[in-house]
């Protein structure tokens, strides 16, 4: 289970929010009107992964929404743990 200590909405409006999990790096992002969700494999920074790596789902700009974010990334590694893994 991912884990996000310190993130909130109000970090979110300010600042990008960046960690990994088992393989798997996240960054979540307001775009000003929403959350950016945004999978990418390691060992790679977002601006090194191919666009074609990335796996990115739009979220509303709340409470609701970044916790959404984040149940949604941690659906994506159940779902196919051994893809993160292997990078």
């Amino acid at each position: 289970m991912i884990t996000t200590p310190g993130l909130s909405i109000n970090f979110i409006k300010k600042e990008p929010y960046a960690g990994s999990y088992r393989g798997m790096r996240f960054t979540f992002a307001s775009t000003g009107e929403a959350i950016d969700a945004i999978l990418y494999p390691e060992p790679w920074c977002l601006e090194a992964t191919p666009k074609e790596d990335r796996i990115q789902k739009q979220f509303p700009l709340s409470e609701d929404g970044l916790s959404d974010a984040v149940a949604w990334a941690d659906a994506m590694y159940e779902e196919n743990p051994d893809k993160w893994a292997a990078n």
